[in-house]
Order: C-alpha cells, then structure tokens, then sequence
C-alpha cells in the first residue's frame, strides 16, 4: 500500500494505492480485487457556504470532500500517473496552478 499525496502551500490531499496483496478497503463502493492496483482518493469541490474552510495564498475557500472513487488498474506505473493527474486536478479546482502542486508517493 502506498500513500500518495498532493501539496500546495500548508493544504495536502493523500490518497491511497492498494497493490496487489494488499486487503481493499471495505465500504459501498469500494473496489473489487479484480485489477492489482487499486486508486482511492477524495475529490474536492469547492463551495459557496458550508464545508470545509481552508487557506490557500491567504484566501480562504470553502470546500467539501466528495466520496472517494476507487479507479482500478493493471500496472502500477499507470496507477501513480492516475494518482498523479488525480491530486493536481483537485488543486486546479481550487485555483492552485496545476505545475504548483507536488506530487510525493509515500511509504
């Protein structure tokens, strides 16, 4: 299992990526062992009122966390990439230039 994060400024996102061996999370929805790798991860959106308050550049900018979508795979290279493009698009939504974000795979 492998934890990989996304991070711009003081804000993070980490998902998880579950090889092969690894027991899948148990919940509706989640993935089936039926491909190797397997990418879960909130998706953020932000909105108008409520959520959640976070501070990016000094603006702070409400957001909720969407249930995770579990993505599966079949080659691991492919599955970071996907975790990759996965955590940078959430900082996008944000207004966070995509090229600002880090992506770290993590132990």
């Amino acid at each position: 299992m492998l934890r990989i994060e996304g991070r711009y400024a003081d804000v993070a996102l980490t998902g998880t990526l579950y090889e092969p061996g690894d027991d899948p999370p148990e919940y509706r929805g989640a993935p089936t062992p039926e491909t190797d790798f397997v990418w879960v991860c909130d998706a953020i959106t932000p909105v108008g009122t409520g959520g959640v308050v976070q501070e990016i550049d000094g603006r702070e900018v409400r957001v909720i966390f969407e249930q995770p979508a579990p993505r599966g795979f079949d080659d691991r290279g492919r599955a970071i990439d996907a975790a990759h493009d996965h955590l940078v698009e959430q900082f996008a939504r944000l207004g966070v230039d995509p090229d600002a974000a880090t992506v770290s795979v993590l132990d």
